[in-house]
């Protein structure tokens, strides 16, 4: 009996563990969300899939910027981080 509790436990855990790491927000999705928070009609879109901390939690990093005639330099640039299984918004940098 404690042998099928110990297993079930593990099941149990291994499940939560899983589940938080998987990808339920599309990159579509994702752009939209990003694009609700920003003040802003982006030229450029750029998106990114990383994983980061001790479980991979996957989040979405969203670039919205409008370039400028230089190279790499914007006159307006966002950055915004998006949970990629609940869709949370992270955070949000705006650079001007």
């Amino acid at each position: 009996m404690a042998v099928i509790v110990a297993v079930l436990v593990v099941a149990f855990i291994a499940a939560q563990t899983c589940q938080k790491s998987q990808i339920r927000v599309d990159k579509d999705r994702a752009i939209a969300t990003a694009k609700e928070r920003i003040d802003f009609t982006p030229t450029r879109t750029q998106i990114r899939l990383l994983r980061q901390g001790v479980t991979s939690k996957p989040y979405w990093i969203v670039s919205l910027s409008i370039p400028t005639e230089q190279e790499d330099v914007f006159s307006k640039l966002a950055l915004v981080k998006i949970d990629a299984n609940t869709g949370k918004v992270h955070s949000v940098e705006i650079q001007r």
